[in-house]
């Protein structure tokens, strides 16, 4: 398992709360931080490398 962090988004792209997640790979991480995805935009990070953000807004995904 690979540890990632879903960092939640406040105003001024300020993170205001992380979730920490073990998850096999990319694809199931991304399906777990798209279930965080509420008022604020969610972005995901394995270790330094950023995986994708989520815009609470659009509803859409942009992988990095």
């Amino acid at each position: 398992m690979t540890t990632y962090r879903a960092y939640i988004v406040g105003p001024h792209s300020r993170s205001i709360g992380v979730v920490n997640m073990d998850c096999s790979d990319d694809d199931a991480a991304v399906t777990s931080a798209s279930r965080l995805v509420d008022r604020h935009d969610i972005e995901l990070w394995q270790m330094d490398r950023p995986v994708a953000r989520f815009d609470a807004g659009s509803k859409q995904v942009f992988r990095k």
